[in-house]
């Protein structure tokens, strides 16, 4: 899986500009999945099973459901605002960027360029800084040998990197819950459902969308799979999730509180399957179970979220064995009966 994880994270693919990154996640699952197609937001939607196929010879139709599954295949990034005559870029950001985090990095442009992020010189060193203040070196000498130019979007440079069990990267949010959907409709044989993976877009700037994809599927149930953040580092956030102790099931978040029958059925089957798990209450941020929450009429709704450490930086860490226990738990969810109960 880590090959697979290296090449997603070493795609482009900002909020609003997914084409490169849905391509790379196409060639990967055509041959897995009934049917494939993009919607008019630029969704990859994949279904698997027609919810019709009685393993057991003794199922009743009303626990056959059309179950959408979710991650986000869009990454934060920066997008160029003004060229000054020295050739200096101005930009503002693409989603949740942390701004002091910014200067030194190093960004790439999806058209091939690159450059450093450089800062203005400080009035006095504590104040704090704001993207106003900082700008894109692209080496050139001038606006007109600039190599990119208004609107052109830029994603952060980071190599992928392996500590051991811990695996670092930017775009780990959400490129790894992509990664475990992936992985689960390769090894998902059968199911009794009818399921719908969505590889959504402009997550990072509103739920856009898992909201579209949502209306237009209108699922009896959904789960967003995504990164979570963690309480385990020194003087981090009160937390109860650590690296490497199993996937987490959400609980709530920011902007949702997850249907407490969905909470339990994924408890069960975690403890029945003996997979490692986590309970997620996240305070701040939230997920796209938000938007498939409040399609329609509404959707019960869940999430299995991967710790990450240092989320919304260029270097986020995740630990492989809670990646593979996503893929386990997701597994034994669908190849079943769901009972809310």
């Amino acid at each position: 899986m880590k090959p697979l994880i290296k090449k997603l994270v070493h795609t482009p693919g900002p909020s609003g500009y997914e084409s490169k990154i849905r391509d790379v996640i196409h060639d990967e699952i055509k041959t897995f999945v009934d049917e494939s197609y993009v919607d008019a937001l630029g969704n990859l939607i994949a279904r698997k099973g027609s919810g019709d196929i009685d393993q057991s010879g003794a199922m009743e139709t009303g626990n056959r459901h059309k179950i959408m599954l979710v991650a986000h295949m869009d990454e934060i990034g920066l997008i160029v605002t003004h060229v000054d005559e020295n050739g200096f870029a101005r930009f503002t950001t693409i989603g949740a960027v942390i701004p002091f985090l910014l200067p030194g990095g190093r960004v790439e442009f999806l058209n091939g360029s690159e450059g450093v992020i450089g800062l203005e010189r400080l009035r006095r060193p504590r104040d704090v800084i704001t993207i106003e203040q900082m700008f894109i070196d692209l080496g050139n000498t001038s606006r007109k040998d600039c190599p990119v130019r208004i609107g052109d979007v830029a994603v952060f440079e980071r190599s992928f990197t392996e500590l051991g069990d811990r695996l670092v990267s930017k775009a780990m949010d959400d490129r790894i819950g992509v990664a475990v959907l992936i992985k689960t409709i390769r090894q998902l044989e059968m199911t009794p459902h009818e399921i719908y993976f969505v590889f959504s877009v402009q997550e990072e700037v509103g739920v856009r969308g898992a909201t579209t994809a949502a209306f237009g599927i209108n699922p009896d149930l959904g789960l967003a799979v995504d990164v979570t953040g963690t309480g385990d580092t020194p003087k981090g956030i009160k937390m109860e999730v650590r690296l490497g102790q199993g996937p987490a099931i959400k609980v709530r978040d920011g902007k949702m509180l997850a249907d407490p029958r969905v909470v339990d059925w994924m408890v069960r089957t975690a403890e029945d399957a003996r997979i490692p798990f986590q309970y997620e209450i996240l305070e701040r941020g939230s997920t796209d179970a938000r938007a498939i929450q409040i399609t329609r009429a509404g959707v019960p709704v869940g999430g299995l979220t991967i710790p990450c450490r240092y989320v919304h930086t260029p270097s986020e860490m995740v630990d492989y064995n809670d990646i593979n226990n996503a893929v386990r738990l997701l597994i034994e969810l669908l190849n079943q009966p769901v009972e809310l109960i």
